[in-house]
C-alpha cells in the first residue's frame, strides 16, 4: 500500500534510479510527516535531497544537514561526483 501511495509522487522526469532513491527517502520519513501540509514539506525535502545528490544543487548548510540526516543509510549507486568552483580554483593555485 505504501509503495502505491508514494508512486503517485514520482516525477515524470525522474529516472528509475532517482525515483528508487527518493522513494526510499520518502518511505523512511513518512511516519514523521502526517497530514497534507506535512506531506508537502516531506516532498519538498525529498526533492532538495535528490537535487543535491543527482544534480549537485547547493543549498544552505542547515538545510543540507537536515536532509542528509533524513537520508542516512540510503545507498545511491553510481551517484555523480560534483566539483565546486572553489575546489577547482584551489587545485589550480
Amino acid at each position: 500500500m505504501e509503495a502505491a501511495f508514494l508512486r503517485r509522487f514520482q516525477s515524470f522526469c525522474e529516472s528509475d534510479k532517482q525515483w528508487r532513491a527518493r522513494e526510499e527517502f520518502l518511505s523512511r520519513n513518512l511516519e514523521h510527516f502526517q497530514g497534507e501540509d506535512e506531506m508537502d514539506k516531506l516532498l519538498a525535502l525529498s526533492m532538495v535531497w535528490a537535487n543535491h545528490v543527482f544534480m549537485g544543487c547547493r543549498y544552505s548548510e542547515e538545510l543540507l544537514e537536515r536532509v542528509q540526516s533524513m537520508a542516512e543509510g540510503i545507498e545511491v549507486e553510481d551517484a555523480p561526483q560534483f566539483t565546486t568552483r572553489d575546489e577547482i580554483m584551489k587545485r589550480n593555485n
